[in-house]
């Protein structure tokens, strides 16, 4: 069995073809002058300057020293389709799934605004179509918020699932992703994270990654669902524009961490339990929900607009809704805008 792969081009423009390709060339840990540059890409020294420059503002650190000329500070394992695909076709879980599917379910991006957009125009193609990409220029989190997605630092992932149940049977689908995520990591040697209601991973109140589900279709009809993940890897020293605690994989665990290797095993396993959710919803997951629930028997803040609901969290019900107790009394509150802090 051979699955086909797709490398998506993200920008079209030269502009951008050309910077992944000198992005290649200063990833072997070796200078090369502004001179020998130019000569490869037939280019003058200042459109390489230019280029270098459009480089770092999209994160990438790039040394510059005068007269030995430019490399990465650090070399940067990038996401590769080749190694992708063949780490999940030697997944034999994954026999089943893959059999009879002839397009691409792995595609890889270098710079897109976000993977779930990616998924959006493909929202016609079969469940399981997983796109991953180095950076983000729009990724976005729940509520609106922005996804800072600086490049090569991070898993940036979107994976399409249709649901012939339509958009009820998708309850608790952000809190069975997150379940997953937590699994993976715990298999990759980052233990102890924990689960925040609905869409986060915590590290020692640090925000590790975030889950966005976006729906394409009616209620009531066959549905899409376009489940958004970001995982903080290792992100650059002077990262901006993230406004809450933060944490990432490195800081927790300084083993060597190949998101190649993550990817693909995430990417496996999300494979094998959407299944299982479709026929089963939240029930089979709950038990490690609760088990890693960050709020659990807590004093929390539930946040909808300018209304504010304090009480003491309860964990959740086989729907994924947050269970509040107030004064003795204990209600379901479902996801949508709502957000929850610590009381």
């Amino acid at each position: 069995m051979t699955l086909k792969t797709v490398v998506v081009p993200i920008q079209q423009a030269a502009s951008q073809q050309l910077r992944n390709r000198l992005l290649l060339r200063l990833n072997d840990q070796h200078f090369h002058s502004g001179e020998a540059l130019a000569v490869e890409f037939s280019l003058s020294r200042s459109a390489i300057s230019n280029h270098i420059k459009a480089l770092r503002d999209i994160g990438i650190e790039i040394y510059s020293v005068k007269g030995r000329g430019y490399k990465l500070a650090t070399t940067i394992e990038l996401l590769n389709v080749d190694v992708l695909n063949q780490l999940l076709l030697a997944d034999t879980q994954n026999a089943d799934f893959l059999r009879d599917k002839p397009e691409a379910l792995v595609q890889v991006a270098s710079i897109t605004s976000s993977t779930n957009d990616l998924i959006k125009h493909q929202i016609n193609k079969h469940s399981g179509l997983v796109c991953i990409a180095e950076a983000q220029t729009a990724g976005r989190g729940r509520r609106g918020r922005k996804w800072v997605s600086p490049f090569g630092s991070s898993i940036y992932m979107s994976m399409l699932w249709h649901f012939s149940d339509g958009y009820q049977a998708m309850s608790g689908l952000s809190l069975m992703v997150g379940v997953v995520l937590n699994q993976t990591l715990q298999a990759f040697g980052v233990d102890t994270c924990k689960l925040k209601w609905p869409n986060d991973l915590y590290y020692e109140q640090q925000k590790l990654a975030g889950i966005l589900i976006e729906v394409e279709g009616q209620v009531g009809a066959n549905a899409s669902a376009i489940i958004g993940v970001g995982l903080n890897i290792k992100l650059p020293d002077d990262v901006k524009g993230i406004d809450q605690a933060f944490t990432d994989v490195s800081a927790i665990n300084n083993s060597a961490f190949s998101r190649n290797s993550f990817a693909a095993a995430f990417i496996s396993h999300l494979w094998q339990a959407l299944p299982q959710f479709e026929k089963q919803g939240l029930k089979p997951f709950m038990q490690s929900w609760e088990q890693a629930d960050l709020y659990v028997n807590k004093p929390v803040v539930l946040i909808s607009g300018n209304n504010e609901t304090k009480g003491v969290s309860r964990g959740i019900d086989a729907t994924g809704a947050l269970l509040l107790e107030v004064n003795g009394n204990v209600s379901a509150y479902h996801g949508g805008e709502i957000s929850v802090r610590a009381g």
